[in-house]
This record gives C-alpha cells, sequence and structure tokens, in this order.
C-alpha cells in the first residue's frame, strides 16, 4: 500500500525523513548523550526566541541568560494575543503550522509551530503508536473524535481521515441507536485500533457492556485501543480491557506540544523527553521532588515559529521516584489547575475528588451511563447524569455521606437527569468545573 500518511505530510511541506532519521538518532542516545542533547536544545531554543520573537524578549526582559531557573514560566493568558504578535523572525502563517487549543482549560489561543517541528511532532507519534504495532500509513483507525459541524470543516476532516487511514465516529450523539451504527462498523470493517476521547469510548464499552457483547469477537482485527484528553480512571481502564479484549493505552499530549506522555508496554507513562523537557513545579515556579505534587510545566524543544518555554500547561502532576532525565516517567495526573473547588471550610480540593468519589457510587447500579460535576455556589454542586432512571434517594444520601467522608460536610448537591450530555465544540467532555472564583 502506498504510504499515503507520510506521502500528504511530506506533500504539505513537512520533513518527515529528516524528522524521523532525527528522533531514531535521539531514542538511540545513551543517558549521558541524551543530558549533554538536552542541555545543547534547551540553550539553542531558549537564545533563539531571544535573538527572533520579540514577544519572547519583552517577556524575559533580557537578551542573554544564564540559568534556567530565571526564565519566567508562561502561561495560557500570555499566550492569548494575535498569532502574527508571537511569531518569530522569518515565519508567517504560509510557511508555518497554524492551529488553536481546544479551549478545555477555558483559556484557548492560536498557535504556530515550524514545520520541521511539526513534523518531529509526527514522528513521536509514529514513534509511541510503533510500540503497539500501529503503522499509520497501513493500519485502520477507528477513530472517536468531534468533527467541525460546518460543511467545510467537515469535509476538511474527512479529507483528512482518508489520507490517514481512518474511519471516524462523530461523539456529538451518544444515543444507543447511534452507538447501534458504530457496532455495525465495527462488524464489517477490519480496524486495527481505536484512538479517541475517553468518555466517548467509555460508553461505547458500557453499550457493549449491556449487551454481552466483546469487541474482538465481532471485530477480531483489533489490537489495541488509545485513549485521550480526558481522564482514564482504573476502573474503566477495567471495563474497556473486558469489553474490547484488547491493551488499553492511556495518553496525555497537547495540540499545541505533542504527546507528552504516552503509556508504555511495560504499563508506566512514558513521558516524552526527545521533543519536550517536561518540569513538574512548586507554586514558587521551583522544581519539586520526584514523587511530589506540583504543576506541570513544559519546554518544546524544535519549536521555532512560536515559543514555548517552561509553558504551564495548566495540569497537575507526579513524576515517579525512579524517573531520570532520558526516561521520566508520570505517576499520576491529578488534573487541571482550574479545576479545583474551594469549600467554604476554605480547604481545596482537585475537582476530580468529587468526580471519583461519586463516580464510585453513582455508577454502581450500572444504570448511570455518565455525568458531570458543576460548582455553582461555594457550598453548592450540581450533579447532571444521563440514566435510564432517576437517582433514589438511597443513593443520593450515600453520595453525601461519601463525599462528608472525603471532602467535608453540609455540602448541597441537587441533581439533574438528563437525556444527553453537553459537549464542547471539540467534543471533549469536561467531568467537573467550577464557576466559582
Amino acid at each position: 500500500m502506498l504510504p499515503l500518511f507520510d506521502l500528504s505530510l511530506q506533500l504539505n511541506g513537512f520533513p518527515m525523513k529528516e524528522a524521523k532519521a532525527e528522533l531514531r538518532k535521539i531514542v538511540a542516545f545513551t543517558e549521558k548523550e541524551h543530558k549533554v542533547f538536552l542541555e545543547n536544545k534547551k540553550v539553542e531554543i531558549v537564545n533563539f526566541h531571544l535573538q527572533n520573537n520579540t514577544f519572547y524578549k519583552d517577556l524575559v526582559g533580557m537578551t542573554t541568560f544564564t540559568n534556567w531557573e530565571d526564565l519566567p514560566v508562561l502561561n495560557k493568558k500570555n499566550l492569548q494575543k494575535p498569532l502574527l504578535e508571537k511569531l518569530s523572525k522569518n515565519y508567517s502563517l504560509k510557511n508555518s503550522y497554524i492551529n488553536k487549543t481546544s479551549g478545555s482549560s477555558g483559556t484557548p489561543f492560536i498557535f504556530a509551530k515550524d514545520k520541521y517541528c511539526h513534523a518531529v511532532t509526527w514522528a513521536s507519534n509514529i514513534y509511541r503508536f510503533g510500540w503497539y504495532g500501529i503503522d499509520f500509513n497501513t493500519s485502520y483507525q477507528a477513530r472517536f473524535y468531534g468533527i467541525p459541524m460546518d460543511f467545510i470543516g467537515n469535509q476538511k476532516e474527512r479529507f483528512k481521515d482518508l489520507l490517514s487511514h481512518r474511519f471516524r465516529f462523530s461523539i456529538f450523539d451518544l444515543s444507543d441507536e447511534i452507538l447501534e451504527g458504530f457496532l455495525n462498523h465495527f462488524r464489517t470493517k477490519k480496524f486495527d485500533y481505536i484512538n479517541g476521547y475517553t468518555s466517548s469510548i467509555i460508553l461505547f464499552a458500557k453499550f457493549l457492556q449491556k449487551r454481552n457483547i466483546v469487541l474482538t469477537t465481532i471485530c477480531p482485527t483489533l489490537k489495541v485501543c488509545m485513549v485521550t484528553s480526558e481522564m482514564l480512571f482504573e476502573e474503566d481502564k477495567i471495563l474497556l480491557e473486558k469489553q474490547f479484549d484488547i491493551p488499553i493505552v492511556n495518553e496525555y499530549g497537547a495540540s499545541e506540544l505533542d504527546l507528552i506522555a504516552f503509556q508504555n508496554p511495560q504499563n508506566e507513562w512514558q513521558i516524552n523527553s526527545e521533543t519536550l523537557f517536561v518540569e513538574i513545579l512548586d507554586d514558587n515556579n521551583k522544581t519539586v521532588p520526584n514523587g511530589i505534587a506540583g504543576r506541570i510545566v513544559i519546554t518544546s524543544l524544535f519549536n521555532k515559529a512560536h515559543p514555548f518555554i517552561r509553558y504551564d500547561i495548566g495540569d497537575i502532576g507526579i513524576l515517579d521516584e525512579k524517573s531520570t532525565l532520558q526516561k521520566p516517567i508520570l505517576k499520576k495526573l491529578i488534573g487541571r489547575t482550574n479545576d479545583v473547588a474551594i469549600l467554604p471550610s476554605g480547604k481545596k480540593s482537585p475537582g476530580l475528588t468529587f468526580y471519583y468519589v461519586t463516580k464510585s457510587i453513582i455508577e454502581d447500579d450500572g444504570n448511570v451511563k455518565e455525568f458531570v460535576i458543576k460548582q455553582t455556589k461555594i457550598d453548592t454542586f450540581e450533579i447532571e447524569y444521563v440514566s435510564e432512571t432517576k437517582l433514589n434517594l438511597a443513593q443520593i444520601k450515600k453520595i453525601e455521606k461519601a463525599i462528608a467522608l472525603y471532602l467535608e460536610n453540609d455540602l448541597v448537591f441537587i441533581f439533574h437527569k438528563k437525556e444527553k450530555l453537553e459537549r464542547s465544540k471539540s467534543g471533549k467532555l469536561k467531568q467537573f468545573v467550577s464557576f466559582v472564583k
């Protein structure tokens, strides 16, 4: 088969051969060689932007630097400027890859990557998916993603799907009738892997569970499932493994960067140290020891068109104690920094704690398909859920008791049964959101 995927990238000006060759070289480094490579790339990318990027030079306030820790930490608000104000010298809308963040953090912005950086990003993706025998040129993908609803945007994505050898399942309506249609595609198409948003894939697995169907019995070509963009909880992973009967791989990435962490075949969440430098920082921008939670701050080592240097992605995570510079391991992704619930007592708690505690109870009877939690006042939380039957008083009391145990007493919960939950334009489901400032 003609390698359409690589060819389409090459024809669009992304030098894939050179990028793949560079990535192979980086992956082959010894620990010592990798350390030298990393230090050189950090210095190179900072100096490039200090000399060629007015936006970054003004932010740093100097034209040379000696100490990495003295560099400012970029945040999403810094980057909410017109793209032309952030582009480096000699880079333009025409000779760069342009995209925008999903806005799931509440702070969307437009960004650019130079064409070589974008090619390296794809080489990094290809390398990691290759751990599971997936080849973007030949492996057939079942894609659980959103899609633009306007005609031109929709057709553009469909054409990209064709070149990328993938079939897209639109996830804006996930009723049983639609999921039955999804199932028929698995009966008739020889998919090699599933890739897409966690919540949508879990919903499909629950649909299969209800019908007592294991997916590989009707689609035996399936090898692996990669979930991305939303949290994957352990019990959901167990459900997916049971209903799909294939390995479930947890992916953590950002469109403006690259794959940040990807579960390797040893079941470790391996951080990408080939194209990125990942730091875990405290509130004073100091590095925390491995094993301690902090803000995830990332440097893109190759992007010359647009600076992502010490960029606070808005997530909180923990590096494993056994991490090395060459092979950092993400022990835990706790959630987004803006998804923190502030409680009447003054206590701050990651919003996903509410979601996780509630989840263990709300899904016990198998009726609740999915739900979200919204903090509307300091003591008030609204839970929207999709279910065949309404939650009963016993279930509600159980949730309130569990949250009092894990968090605090006297919180108010309001439950709303919905036909379907509201998703973002990209199709992501935001599991917890606080409207309390």
